[in-house]
């Protein structure tokens, strides 16, 4: 059965395995009760999942081709029993095979790396949705210059993968401005934008993507993301979405701001 593409909130650091202390303890349970159900939601298991991480940039779509990757702890200043996470999903050598055939016959360059470990991205995100890790895991970057316009491109060139069992997940935020989080004008700021994106997803495909390639003249767009890397997993899933409507299908307050997940299909 066709898989959904799913763009989740994956938190800040690894906070779903810690005594938050950023403010209130119970500051992530409900975004991680929300991870929890990704399973029971899907039409059947997927038979592999592809994420793309906010937190890996590359020149051109990089997989991470790997047997068994590693974890890769890439943040900082928390406490050291989270840097011994472990999550062991195997790699996805032959779907890396596979996604390397639809973005060559899309005409789109690419690159393999097999040492790289899955980021906190991936990692943080899944271990909750999936404890048992089971699921063959590909990574795949995103794209330096973050150009909306080639990551929706690479979203279509992926589509195919739907079909094969494939859960295409984008992990980010959809509200990222560090400086705001938790100040006064974060509710409203991160609304105004979340109510765009809500808006914007449920259009037909041709008039969504037009929206997202403008999604700096967004109410609030540039202020919910002074950088884009954690909106940009949004456009590969509604690329991969097809002719799929996307629609919120959780939403929470985190940190007096804003953050919803999307799902298409």
């Amino acid at each position: 059965m066709r898989q959904p593409t799913l763009y989740l909130p994956h938190g800040g650091g690894p906070c779903f395995f810690m005594d938050w202390t950023m403010g209130p303890p119970d500051t992530w349970d409900a975004t991680a009760a929300w991870l929890r159900s990704i399973p029971a939601s899907l039409p059947e298991p997927p038979k592999a999942l592809l994420v793309i991480s906010a937190h890996w940039e590359e020149a051109s779509p990089t997989l991470l081709s790997g047997d068994n990757p590693d974890l890769l702890f890439d943040y900082s200043g928390f406490p050291p029993h989270t840097y011994k996470l472990t999550w062991g999903a195997p790699g996805a050598p032959h779907l890396a095979s596979r996604v390397a055939e639809l973005l060559g016959a899309a005409g789109i360059a690419h690159g393999t790396n097999p040492t790289r470990g899955y980021d906190h991205g991936v990692f943080v995100p899944l271990k909750v949705a999936w404890p048992e890790p089971t699921i063959p895991t590909l990574q795949l970057s995103l794209v330096r210059g973050l150009d909306p316009s080639g990551h929706i491109a690479l979203g279509r060139a992926l589509a195919p993968l739907r079909d094969d069992g494939v859960l295409i997940v984008g992990s980010g935020m959809s509200f990222h401005n560090m400086r705001l989080f938790g100040h006064p004008v974060a509710l409203s700021v991160s609304e105004e934008f979340d109510r765009w994106m809500r808006s914007v997803c449920a259009e037909p495909a041709a008039v969504r993507e037009d929206h997202l390639l403008a999604w700096e003249a967004a109410p609030e767009g540039r202020t919910s993301h002074p950088r884009e890397e954690h909106l940009l997993p949004l456009h590969v899933c509604a690329g991969a979405a097809g002719d799929d409507p996307g629609k919120v299908v959780f939403s929470d307050v985190v940190m007096g701001s804003r953050v919803s997940a999307v799902r298409f299909g």
